[in-house]
């Protein structure tokens, strides 16, 4: 048994929920009687299986409780990254159909600035206060009783990943058929068989929610009775205070936390009692050789890392032993998928050889769509084999089967664990008056993995570049969220470009690179 209930009859006291900051808990019971009214306003605004609903919140102990009344009443769920702009954040949830939102306080100002450009939501509700336009969640949740609906099919998320070209895409699947009490068909073998978890584990989840692994491993965590200790925001010794306060047991972070741990001086981290550690989890961005031993080195061979992506297509998963081995790698193929490393015209290559990443699965796993998308989606699929799909990452295979990623396809900077897609920032650039080309990607930060840079090409080439780079990157923190904003611009007057005239972005990134034999080194 798996739904909110169930926990809440075996362990109705035990906290589902801690706030790391505040210590604020949730606990099962609460958990289950307020997710159950909110799922009786979801069905009282007429939302049905299959419909959607979205949540714009910072890492507040309401998120989970609202992710779980849309699970436990059959809806899609998209949460939304709460550091977009409003222009941003109102695409997603307009594209994404929900009918209803989940906010807070604390988002007020893109809040407000959303109002007139997401027409189909019908309730928009705030968490921790309220605004013009918003109904207050307590007070709207409390008109609501604390039964479970008659029926309780499961619920899916349907998040977002952005694509080269800009705008952010939803990845749809269909409904599986089964009831909240049922759960994941896979949700025993991948957490109980791969990482040990079950009533006993406490979870530490520092990054933010609305991304797709704090959430998925939060809530099926939660789904198989584990209690998650979510942090308002990361910091490295805070983190280390959490694992020790709470004899936390699984822990996920992110290769810049990684980083940031290893950075505190030796005698802090020493202070800490992290005994009760058994899996340290980590993926979303390659994490550099010499980052992973220094983190085994310290905490033994806790280590755990797995490469996915949110489409679900496939995955793969390295313990600490195997990666001692197999240094840089990130694991063999898990769950039933096999690894196809193709060349640009889809014929599958050697062990040895670079090309384009493809995960065989079954046709269900394969069969993702992005929402609305039919032409991306179809080239998410190998040409000749359906069940072959990939997420344009670049990779290679060795003898043993272990997979090592060598780049991405479409130049995607992945800063702190952070996805971030050049080609909207070009954009972005390019609609300045000031502004003739513009080349963005990333190169090499010590902290972040990658942060982001901007070749610009002027119109007027003799305009001064320092005032001229002010003005640009003041441009694009007014158009950009903080986070895809350059860290830095530099000029030049002509751009390699082929004979067709397309810009070659590759020379001009490279030079930052050319003293790594790849991002893993």
């Amino acid at each position: 048994m798996y739904d909110p209930t169930s926990h809440a009859q075996k362990w109705p006291d035990r906290p589902a929920i801690i706030m790391g900051g505040t210590g604020e808990e949730l606990t099962f019971a609460e958990l289950d009687e307020r997710s159950k009214r909110l799922a009786q306003l979801f069905w009282s605004e007429g939302l049905r299986p299959g419909d959607h609903v979205a949540i714009l919140m910072e890492n507040n102990i309401r998120y989970l409780e609202a992710f779980w009344a849309a699970f436990r009443s059959g809806l899609y769920v998209t949460t939304v990254n709460r550091y977009l702009t409003a222009g941003e954040a109102g695409y997603i949830i307009d594209n994404c159909d929900a009918r209803v939102l989940v906010t807070s306080i604390y988002m007020s100002d893109v809040a407000s600035a959303i109002l007139d450009t997401t027409p189909k939501l019908q309730r928009r509700l705030m968490v921790d206060g309220t605004i013009q336009g918003y109904d207050a969640y307590e007070d709207a949740i409390a008109d609501h009783p604390a039964d479970a609906l008659a029926e309780e099919p499961l619920g899916r998320t349907m998040l977002y990943s952005s694509g080269s070209t800009g705008q952010p895409k939803g990845i749809w699947r269909p409904l599986t058929g089964r009831t909240v009490q049922e759960g994941k068909a896979t949700l025993v073998p991948v957490y109980q068989e791969s990482y040990d978890v079950g009533p006993d584990t406490v979870y530490l989840s520092p990054a933010p929610m609305y991304h797709s692994a704090p959430l998925l491993f939060s809530t099926d965590f939660m789904a198989l009775g584990a209690t998650v200790v979510m942090m308002e925001k990361f910091d490295a010794e805070q983190s280390l205070a959490l694992i020790e306060k709470y004899r936390v047991t699984h822990a996920q972070f992110v290769t810049t936390m990684f980083s940031r741990m290893l950075k505190l001086p030796a005698e802090v981290r020493e202070s800490y009692d992290l005994s009760s550690l058994t899996h340290v989890i980590h993926g979303a961005a390659p994490c550099p050789i010499p980052v992973k031993q220094a983190m085994i080195d310290w905490l033994g061979p806790c280590i755990y890392e797995y490469y996915a992506g949110t489409e679900d297509n496939g995955a793969t998963l390295i313990d600490s032993h195997e990666w001692l081995a197999h240094p840089g790698s990130v694991g063999k193929a898990a769950f039933g998928s096999t690894i196809r490393i193709c060349d640009a015209d889809g014929r599958e290559l050697p062990a040895g050889e670079v090309g384009r990443i493809y995960f065989e699965t079954s046709e269900a796993q394969a069969g993702f769509e992005y929402y609305g998308e039919p032409g991306k989606t179809a080239a998410a699929h190998h040409p000749d084999h359906f069940e072959w799909t990939a997420l344009g990452d670049l990779g290679r295979l060795d003898e043993d089967g272990y997979l090592y990623l060598a780049d991405r396809e479409s130049f995607m900077i992945i800063a702190g664990g952070v996805n971030i897609y050049p080609q909207e920032i070009e954009n972005v650039l390019a609609l300045h008056p000031a502004v003739q080309d513009a080349a963005v990607f990333g190169v090499p930060n010590e902290d972040l993995g990658e942060e982001v840079k901007a070749i610009v090409q002027l119109v007027d080439p003799a305009a001064d570049s320092a005032d001229m780079a002010t003005e640009l990157l003041a441009y694009c923190s007014e158009n950009l969220a903080r986070f895809k904003v350059p860290r830095s611009i530099e000029f030049l007057e002509d751009f390699p470009r082929s004979p067709t005239g397309k810009l070659l972005k590759a020379p001009l990134r490279d030079q930052y690179w050319s003293d790594r034999d790849s991002r893993l080194v």
